[in-house]
């Protein structure tokens, strides 16, 4: 799923809105993945290989992205909805389609691509299609900016024309298993979206492009260092609430969702960088509370049958925690067998320089991925 740096079909409706967080944004260091981008990565693989093929869902189980494998049960809540939904569309399969097509705007916006799950051509209709398989928000599909920038590349796309050659109907269609959402448009609105793109993507390469707040801003990688949002914060921070008038107290109200968003990532950042080897004044890298566990089942269980614990009181699915044997050990006065217990952090996290706990010392990429599987 490829796109560009400074538009693609994700941000185009942050781009059109806020020219100037292109170069904020290009200024971000770039984000680590998730289990949930490289799961749907693996969903979004799987589904062009079906598209394109003729191999039932089954012989996908076991594909693998990164860390993400196929299940069964991605196959039945994911895959098969997904299949399902495009015979709601295309009921009697006679629809021309292409998967993962590379789509650009060739000299109109150079440097501008992105790669779109599915086109097709029905009769006068072409279709495009974007799956979604987060279990999130749900993704409305009627003036979906994402969809209009691909089906604008597409149709400027000599290898995607097909699709839109002579069409007066362009439908656009959001699958976000188990819900469909389908919007039918025309090429003239995709015209429209198109210049409007274009503008900003000119204005996006002035100095002094325009910066503006809005539910855009959700997914915007450069929260933390925008002008726009620092201010709204820094303003929120010296306000006295008790002299707040109610109406505008309600006003704020509208604008907490956007900032604690831009709290989340500004410390997502902050942790990012000090694990890289940044240092941040007045702020460094810390262990997470280390959760004590057997350093082998088998040993502790033997040693708690001994101090006199009954089996209710040592078996769990596995044996109990050294927390809850503390505590049962405890009523009879007898201590934790220490030797038989560790203690590991679940990882790093943020803390002020007065933090009691020592500094995380890092001591490399490839140790703290070593000591990461361990914890």
């Amino acid at each position: 799923m490829l796109h560009s740096n400074i538009v693609g079909g994700s941000t185009a409706k942050r781009v059109i809105n806020c020219p100037g967080s292109v170069a904020l944004v290009q200024k971000m260091p770039p984000r680590p993945s998730s289990k949930y981008a490289d799961e749907g990565t693996l969903l979004h693989n799987v589904m062009a290989e079906l598209i394109m093929g003729d191999e039932a869902p089954e012989h996908y189980l076991g594909a693998r992205y990164e860390d993400q494998v196929l299940t069964q049960e991605l196959i039945d809540n994911k895959i098969k909805p997904a299949l399902e939904a495009l015979d709601a569309i295309d009921p009697q399969r006679v629809m021309e389609i292409e998967a993962e097509t590379h789509v650009n705007f060739g000299d109109l916006l150079d440097g501008v691509f992105g790669s779109t799950d599915l086109i097709g051509r029905l009769g006068n209709r072409a279709v495009v299609l974007d799956w979604k398989f987060g279990d999130g928000v749900m993704v409305e599909v009627e003036e979906n900016p994402q969809l209009m920038f691909y089906a604008a590349a597409a149709m400027r796309t000599p290898e995607a024309q097909w699709a839109f050659e002579g069409v007066t109907e362009i439908e656009c269609v959001i699958v976000q298993p188990p819900q469909v959402r389908r919007w039918v448009t025309t090429p003239a609105r995709i015209a429209e979206f198109e210049l409007q793109l274009v503008q900003a993507v000119k204005q996006a390469e002035k100095p002094d492009a325009k910066l503006a707040v809005g539910d855009h801003c959700k997914w915007c990688a450069a929260k933390p260092i925008c002008p726009k949002m620092t201010g709204a914060v820094d303003r929120a921070l010296k306000v006295q609430i008790d002299a707040l008038p109610a109406a505008q107290i309600s006003t704020y109200l509208k604008n907490a969702d956007m900032l604690e968003e831009w709290i989340k990532d500004l410390r997502a950042l902050a942790l990012q960088m000090l694990e890289s080897g940044a240092k941040l004044p007045e702020y460094k890298l810390v262990a997470k509370r280390a959760i004590r566990s057997w350093s082998d089942d088998e040993k502790a269980k033997v040693a708690l049958f001994a101090c006199g614990l009954t089996e209710s009181e040592v078996m769990e699915t596995t044996v109990v925690s050294p927390a809850k044997a503390e505590k049962a050990l405890k009523k009879r006065k007898i201590g934790l067998p220490e030797d038989l217990v560790v203690a590991i952090s679940s990882g790093n996290t943020l803390a002020s320089v007065d933090d009691p706990r020592p500094e995380v010392m890092l001591l490399g990429k490839q140790l703290s991925s070593a000591l990461s599987k361990l914890q």
